[in-house]
């Protein structure tokens, strides 16, 4: 099992991968590569420290161990591949994920399950005064510690892939595309105006959360968003929220890209099965516009791979100068089989040092000696910082033998150490 730090919200994973790419004119998506690695191997180290990584899809070479699962029939669509992978499952939050994310990181997806555990531990049920014991409930949660309520713009330092006109396009009509279609699950709830702060659930830093209330579930369906919804009777501890969805640049939920309560997944998915005689075919907007959401606004993590132009956009953006060399490492990682977390500034001022005091190609060389010796230290990132902290000293004393004021037969250490005759 994967290790989970101390006090991080335990959960599974989910990840569709099994899709027709017709926008990709039917190419292998999920192996398609951005930076050296395959959008499935991306998507699966952002929920690496899950439980259980379940994905439905023919099974493939991955970079690390998964389950499989394939849906009943075979292309039926995201509802029904989704409740294929649910089955696997058994921790009470679950992440669902497309396989097509190339920004997705574990951060992005620690802010989801902590969004929703948040609002989870936050909700109080309170009766209205004078009504009866198991009457209706509102969700309560206080305001973010920046003090962003339900619909702040979000903030964000990276700015997301440029798209093109036709992409953009092509984007701002997903949410109505054919049945069955991975995308066509972009729904979009009604904003619950004059929401006041004390109700507003605790926004992350900076993105922007939406609560969706109880009382949506009416407009929604009137709206006929979901066969299955109103149905939720809201009393007691049901006043939860369902789950937490991404939101991309132009405010669209990506349910793709969600953290969900497990039980509220697998209630509404027997509604629907029930309703219809089966998950084939159905829209992933008919479960997720039945589920009272929260939301936060991240248009990089959110940017999702559907057209040869959107792949073109991630590969540019990795290669920017401020992305290229945290790209380039994990994709290092990715390939050489291992998982460690190191102070990069570290090595790259041995590097400097190596390359400046002794000659450029002491640089790679005296890097790769440093991270030898911190495996036979027994690796890990402490092995690493002292293997570098010794051989940045010597190299530091190498330079300064060769200082124009060093005395002759003189070492930087040798006026602190005794005479020895």
């Amino acid at each position: 099992m994967p290790d989970v730090p101390d006090g991080a919200v335990a959960y599974d994973a989910v990840v569709l991968a099994g899709g027709s790419a017709r926008r990709l004119g039917g190419a292998d998506k999920p192996g398609v590569r951005v930076g050296g690695r395959a959008l499935l191997d991306r998507v699966l180290a952002a929920c690496a420290d899950a439980a259980v990584t379940v994905v439905v899809a023919e099974p493939r070479a991955t970079a690390r161990p998964v389950r499989w699962a394939r849906e009943d029939p075979p292309g039926g669509g995201p509802v029904a591949a989704l409740d294929a992978g649910l089955r696997h499952t058994t921790a009470p939050y679950v992440v669902v994920l497309s396989a097509d994310l190339p920004f997705l990181d574990e951060k992005t997806v620690r802010r989801l399950l902590d969004a929703l555990a948040g609002a989870d531990a936050a909700t109080v049920p309170h009766a209205a005064p004078g009504a009866p014991e198991g009457g209706s409930v509102a969700l309560m949660a206080p305001p973010s510690s920046s003090g962003e309520v339900r619909g702040s713009p979000g903030t964000l330092e990276e700015a997301p892939p440029t798209l093109d006109p036709a992409s953009a396009e092509r984007r701002s009509t997903d949410a109505a595309g054919p049945a069955g279609s991975q995308r066509e699950g972009a729904s979009v709830a009604a904003p619950c105006p004059g929401t006041p702060p004390e109700q507003a659930a605790p926004a992350a830093h900076g993105a922007s959360v939406d609560a969706v209330t109880p009382s949506d579930r009416g407009s929604r369906t009137a709206e006929g968003l979901s066969p299955s919804a109103g149905k939720k009777q809201v009393t007691g501890a049901d006043a939860r929220p369902d789950g937490v969805v991404l939101t991309d640049p132009d405010g669209r939920d990506q349910p793709l890209v969600a953290a969900y309560r497990a039980d509220a997944l697998r209630r509404e998915l027997a509604l629907l099965g029930a309703a219809h005689g089966g998950l084939g075919g159905l829209p992933l907007r008919r479960l997720v516009g039945a589920l009272d959401l929260l939301r936060l606004s991240d248009p990089v993590a959110s940017f999702d791979c559907d057209t040869w132009d959107d792949i073109a956009a991630a590969r540019a953006r990795i290669r920017e100068h401020g992305h290229v060399l945290d790209e380039w490492i994990s994709a290092v990682k990715d390939e050489l089989g291992i998982d460690l977390d190191v102070d990069t500034g570290v090595l790259l001022d041995l590097a400097r040092d190596a390359a400046h005091a002794v000659a450029r190609p002491a640089a790679p060389l005296t890097t790769f000696l440093v991270g030898y010796a911190a495996a036979r230290a027994g690796g890990g990132p402490e092995a690493v910082a002292e293997a570098s902290r010794k051989a940045t000293a010597l190299a530091l004393r190498w330079a300064a033998e060769d200082a124009p004021d060093a005395a002759k037969g003189s070492s930087p250490t040798a006026a602190t150490e005794p005479d020895a005759g």
